[in-house]
Parts: C-alpha cells; structure tokens; sequence
C-alpha cells in the first residue's frame, strides 16, 4: 500500500509543481487542490468550481511550520482546539500571508487545516507549501460524499485525479471555526 501512496504523491506534485490542480482524497471529502502559492493554479479551481473569487477556499497544512509560514500571530485557543478536536476542524484566522492572493479573503482571513491524512500529508512535505483544498464540487451543487458522486466535468476538469481511497465513503466536511486575532470565537459550520 505505501509503494502506492508513495506514487501518488509522486505524480500530484509533479502536476501541482507545474501550475496544475488536482483531484484527491483529504482527511474529510473529495477536494480540488493545488499549490496555495500559485495565483494562476488557484484561478483555475475557481474557474472549474463555477465559484466567485469573492468566495475564499480553504489551505491544508502539515505542520506548525507550515502554519506559522502562512499566519505570523496565531491565538492560543488555536492550538488548543487543534488539540482537542475529535474531527477534522479548519479554522479561519486572520492575516495571512506567503500565499497566493486570490486564496485569501477580502477581510485578509484564510481558513486552514493541520492534516495528518498520510497522502495530503506526504504531499506537502514534498511541495513544502500548503496545499489549496475545496470541496470537488460545482459551486451551490451538493459536496459529493464519495468519489463516485463527483460529477465528470469536475474529474474531466482536473490535470490529475489521485487513485486512493475512491471506494471510501466519506465523512462530514470539517468543523469550521473563525478566530479573530482578540480571541473572539465563532463557529461558522458544526
């Protein structure tokens, strides 16, 4: 199994390392990603999504490294509840930067996730740049719970779709909570 993921990663990063998007299994459900830092890769998923550049995506991360990369001030209650969700739980914080500005909000906040899902974790040791993640769906269309329900314009639509788990049933989309830099916290999706 690892020689497959292994090759999987290989193959996504070549893609993404050339302004290319991707199709892969996260740690929730399907998404559409590509380098977090590419203005143009990221145009594209908006593009294929259908999806206003007013509506932000979401970065996944694999470490503190990478976090601290991407929002310089990061509040305590952050850590903590990276620590103590049960479930995968993307959290919406405030200035971000190092990435491109078309994944930012026009409030300057970026919603990011630490994964520890072995592919998208692999991945972005080899890119060393987090990675853009958004459901693989056309915008307003319902999030597709399994690799079966995504629809041919969207796999047709991607430069690489990642062959793991496409027989898994997904679970939920992630908990999102928003934190301002006063420590205000909002819970914008259970």
């Amino acid at each position: 199994m690892n020689q497959d993921i292994n090759t999987e990663v290989h193959n996504a990063f070549e893609v993404i390392k050339e302004g290319g998007i991707i199709l892969y299994p996260t740690d929730t459900v399907w998404g559409i990603g590509c380098d977090a830092t590419n203005p143009e890769a990221v145009a594209k998923i908006y593009k294929l999504k259908q999806r206003a550049e007013t509506q932000s995506m979401i970065v996944l991360v694999n470490g503190e490294k990478m976090i601290y990369n991407v929002f310089k001030d990061i509040p305590e209650v952050a850590w903590q509840i990276m620590d103590l969700s049960e479930k995968p739980t993307t959290l919406i914080l405030d200035d971000a930067r190092n990435v491109a500005p078309n994944v930012i909000s026009a409030d300057k906040s970026l919603g990011v996730r630490l994964v520890k899902e072995p592919f998208c974790y692999k991945l972005m040791e080899r890119m060393k740049k987090p990675l853009v993640s958004t459901s693989a769906n056309i915008s307003g269309q319902p999030t597709p719970q399994s690799f079966k329900d995504i629809s041919p314009e969207i796999i047709n639509g991607v430069d690489y779709v990642v062959k793991l788990n496409q027989d898994k049933i997904n679970g939920k989309s992630s908990t999102i909570i928003k934190l301002t830099k006063d420590s205000q916290v909002k819970v914008i999706r259970k």
